[in-house]
Order: C-alpha cells, then structure tokens, then sequence
C-alpha cells in the first residue's frame, strides 16, 4: 500500500521553495526527489494528449518534427498569448552556429554539495541498485527525443556536467542534445558528435573537486533554467537566439501557428512581387478581399488546413 507524504519544502537547485508531495514505493522514497504519474497528471492537466508510463507528457514524434520549423518569435507569441511570460532565456555558449535542438524535455537539478544529505542520496540510490553517479541516475532513463535540461545553479568551474564519453552516451540515448546550467568539459570531444548541439554556460577542463562539488537534488520536477520554468515533457526549442520551453499542451498550437505564418508570409512575398498588393497592404491587417485572395491561394494549393488554422487567418 502507497504511504504519502505532502506539504515537505524542499529547496531545489532553482532556488525556490516548493511544496511537492512524492509516493513511497515498497516503503523506499524515490531518489532523489521527483515527480510520481499522479503529480504529472496534476500539475499538466491541461496537456490530453499520450503520456509516458511514469506520467510524462509524450508530444507526438510528428509535432517534434514540425517544430524544427518554428521560429523563437512565433513560439514566443503563441506562449505570450497565454501568459507564459518565462519560458525563454538567452546568453548560451552553444557548440553550433546555427542549433536547432528539438525534444521532449527531462529535467536535473543540483544544488551544492552538503555530506549529510549527500549521504543519505547515495546511501538511498545504492538500496535502489542505481549505478554511477549521481549524475548518471537521470541519463539512464533517456529515450530517442528526450533533450537532457540541467540546472546546475550556473556553476561553471568544478563542473565539467558531461564530457565526451557522456556526451556521446546522450546522444546514443537521445539523437538530440543536451542544456546546462553550467559548464562542460572535452569541448573537442564533444564537438566530433556532428549533429549533437549543447548549450551551456562555458567550457573549462575542470572536473567535479573534492571541495567544489555539487549534489543532484531532484529528476523530472520543475525547475528553473537562467529566466525560464521548465516543466518535464515541455518540448525544447533551442536556436540561436536562445532556448525556448513550451508547454506540452500548447505544443501543436505552436507549430500551426508557425505553419500558417509562414503560408502568409509566402502568399505576401509572391503577390508583391507579382506587383497585385502594396508594402502598405500586405504588412498591416488584411481587408477582406486580399484575405479571401489567401484563401483561394491555399485552396489551389490544395494545402489542407486545421479548424485552428482557418479561424487563424480571420485574424490577419
């Protein structure tokens, strides 16, 4: 029988203090602290859609492919539109000029290293046969899509989150990338991953020392990324601007905002240049008669739009 425990604070790496009620199975705690399914369930309960096992949303494989062609503004708008106002942060070192990090998104956070509760963390994996690191607890769960979001409180000497042996492990698990909070090392090693795009604070050769070190305090939880809230199964958007975390409901409306957007500005580009339309005309609201010119464009083109997409062109 599940024992619960609700309203313990605990102080995740983010720097908040949270209330987050977890399950004990089989009398154990889960380690270190996470979400269960029924706290998933509970805190996106507006995402529908198929989830995971363990109650992780699963944006769908063809929503992730689309989102590849979204921009971080017409991201940002959708978001914005909702009053989700911290979903995006800047500033990273990124290993590609041009990044385009899509995935479902599995969350860490660490906080300094304590020895007592230290202790206990490893103490608790080891009754739980975890092998490795700390550290390593959360990569072994990552499936093909799943991008890896550490907050590793900015922390970038005596850091060195992953270098290129695990680098090259997450991307054999992932085909995707990963976010740190932090530094990383072997830069040149991970660099060889062709299409494995990391966005970090730094570089430095540094590895974890015995008076630097830091402890994972939580998987799968919320956390704070620079000015961002991540949620596990957000989907990750990484370009060069930045990253951008979007909540898996509002996922597909995204990605066909995007869609038609991007129909409008090409219908826009062709009629100028076709000389039909003014700068003037296509660059402010439409009237009426180029909105319906749009419409018969797309119905030619026999593009087929979804009921969102249709009331979406009224706005125009």
């Amino acid at each position: 029988m599940k024992k619960w425990i609700t309203g313990i604070p605990l102080i995740l790496a983010t720097g908040w203090l949270v209330l987050i009620s977890f399950s004990w199975v089989n009398g154990q705690p889960p380690i270190p602290f996470q979400f269960s399914p029924e706290d998933y369930f509970h805190y996106t309960a507006k995402y529908e859609g198929t989830r995971f096992t363990d109650g992780r949303p699963m944006v769908s494989k063809d929503i992730l492919e689309r989102m590849k062609l979204v921009t971080i503004e017409e991201a940002w708008a959708v978001l914005h539109k909702y009053g989700y106002n911290s979903q995006f942060d800047q500033g990273w070192v990124m290993t590609h000029e041009n990044p385009v990090l899509v995935g479902r998104a599995v969350t860490c956070s660490f906080l300094p290293y304590r020895p007592d509760i230290a202790g206990i963390i490893a103490e608790d994996g080891k009754n739980r046969d975890f092998t490795g690191r700390d550290k390593h607890w959360v990569m072994d769960g990552l499936i093909e899509d799943d991008v890896l979001v550490v907050d590793l409180f900015g922390k970038k000497v005596g850091a060195g989150f992953v270098g290129d042996n695990l680098a090259n492990l997450i991307y054999e698990k992932t085909g995707t990338g990963l976010i740190v909070d932090g530094g990383c090392r072997d830069l040149a090693g991970v660099l060889e991953l062709s299409d494995f795009y990391v966005f970090n604070r730094n570089w430095h050769p540094t590895t974890s020392s015995a008076y630097d070190k830091s402890m994972v305090m939580g998987m799968n939880l919320p956390i704070r990324i620079g000015e961002a809230v991540v949620v596990p199964g957000d989907v990750v958007l990484g370009l060069r601007e930045g990253v951008i975390f979007i909540p898996a409901h509002l996922a597909l409306e995204v990605v066909e905002t995007s869609e038609i957007v991007r129909l409008k500005d090409e219908f826009g580009f062709q009629r100028l240049r076709e000389g039909v339309y003014t700068g003037g005309q296509i660059d402010t609201k439409w009237t009426d008669s180029i909105r319906n010119d749009f419409i018969k464009w797309i119905e030619e083109k026999k593009i087929n739009l979804s009921d969102f997409q249709e009331k979406s062109i009224q706005e125009f």
